[in-house]
């Protein structure tokens, strides 16, 4: 029972993030809020939803953004109020326009990269002579055979 009970609260522990004093009394913004929050980045947290974050900053975020519903700010005003605060970094989804289009594509771009080198490194090496056997000189083979011969 006492496991049951451990799990439980264990799975219940992100729905508790949101204080009972944080919810709104109109269920129609409570929705909108709890969506527009689960879309921006804990700043203590970092990969986690302000949502379901303890942290004291995600409350305040939390907050906010239902001050800004309450004010009558549509979505994309109070993400944009957010985003100007904040910066892009609360943002899970950063949007891909401006410089961040590069940051998305150096991955498949480095990857392509590599697989052009490595296509390359191939091709030279399969084309590459094998090395020869060294053949000793007249000489060689006979300084050879007189070093082998003093040392019996």
């Amino acid at each position: 029972m006492k496991r049951f009970l451990v799990i439980l609260l264990f799975l219940c522990g992100p729905a508790l993030a949101v204080q009972p004093d944080e919810v709104l009394p109109d269920p129609a913004q409570e929705a909108r809020a709890r969506e527009i929050s689960q879309g921006l980045r804990c700043l203590v947290c970092q990969n986690e939803n302000i949502d379901d974050s303890n942290a004291s900053l995600a409350r305040d975020l939390r907050l906010l953004v239902r001050e800004r519903i309450t004010a009558g700010d549509s979505d994309d005003e109070v993400v944009a109020y957010l985003v100007d605060r904040y910066g892009e970094f609360v943002l899970l989804r950063p949007t891909t326009s401006g410089w961040n289009w590069l940051l998305w594509a150096a991955g498949p771009l480095l990857f392509l990269f590599a697989m052009g080198l490595g296509g390359v490194y191939i091709r030279s090496r399969s084309r590459a002579e094998a090395p020869s056997e060294a053949v000793l000189s007249p000489e060689e083979q006979a300084r050879l055979r007189d070093i082998l011969d003093d040392n019996r």
